[in-house]
């Protein structure tokens, strides 16, 4: 029998604009367009940024409330996660997305040197937006751009700033960041059983690595991410058609380590998010 792999469908991100590849969706029916086709093709799971008139990185809480709204009325029972990244946005910016009490939210605890500059999350800010998190009933996925905000996780966990159970994501190929190797892979998988052993975890890695990636998380039994924010090509010298297509080629993948894509109804046991009707077929 196979196992349930998340496939998390990242459709926008902050640096790449439809210069850099036509597909890339950046205003919000686009946006929910694009979920929608990688819902169709098996993402369950999907990681929205917004943007400005000028495509720049934008924070405004009507933006990702008009993607949120389009997304569930079309896909009632696919899981919203917001961005609170930090490119080209202040730290009290980043997190005022919360307040719509999103399903899900990124959130790292720790700072990490960015290719222009630092992503700052200091200690008092992440133990800030922890309870916050807890407060508004958002489920974060905790992104580990060093291993030293996985164990500032355990950490808060421990002291009951975290909720049971997190989602926990390994992020490798960001330039002064952890390098895609799939030695950090094993690694990370290990600290994760020991550390958290409820947790669900996932990875991903940036550019060519993307699908390398996806391949070292589904023969160790994590979930996968990919989508036109970490890649923008399919293969090389191929710009990707869509969030879609490369959905599908993950969700293709998974057969290949007896796995495959998590429905929303297994999506939604996995990450302890509340059943939707239509999650349940009624």
């Amino acid at each position: 029998m196979t196992t349930p792999a998340i496939i998390t469908v990242a459709i926008t991100g902050a640096v790449p604009t439809t210069r850099d590849n036509p597909a890339v969706p950046v205003v919000p029916e686009r946006q929910v367009a694009s979920a929608i086709e990688a819902y169709e093709a098996g993402a369950t799971v999907c990681h929205v940024h917004v943007r400005d008139a000028d495509e720049r990185p934008a924070s405004d809480p009507a933006l990702y409330g008009e993607v949120e709204q389009g997304i569930r009325e079309a896909c009632p029972d696919m899981v919203v996660q917001f961005s609170t990244g930090a490119r080209g946005r202040t730290i009290e910016e980043r997190f005022a997305c919360l307040e719509l009490r999103p399903e899900m939210a990124s959130f790292s605890t720790g700072s990490v040197n960015f290719p222009t500059g630092i992503y700052e999350n200091p200690p008092d800010v992440v133990e800030d937006v922890a309870k916050r998190l807890i407060d508004l009933g958002i489920k974060p996925e905790i992104e580990v751009f060093d291993m030293a905000m996985l164990y500032k996780a355990a950490d808060l966990l421990q002291r009951g700033l975290l909720n049971a159970g997190p989602q926990v994501q390994l992020v490798m190929g960001i330039k002064n960041a952890l390098p895609p190797r799939e030695s950090l892979v094993d690694f990370f998988a290990a600290e994760i059983r020991e550390l958290i052993p409820d947790a669900t975890w996932t990875c991903m890695a940036t550019g060519r690595y993307q699908l390398d990636a996806n391949r070292w998380a589904l023969a160790r039994g994590g979930h996968v991410r990919t989508g036109l924010e970490d890649n923008i090509f399919y293969s090389k010298g191929r710009l990707a058609a869509s969030n879609a297509e490369l959905v599908a080629r993950v969700a293709d993948l998974c057969a290949e380590y007896d796995r495959h894509p998590a429905s929303p109804a297994e999506t939604r046991e996995l990450l302890g998010l509340p059943m939707r009707a239509e999650s349940m077929g009624t």
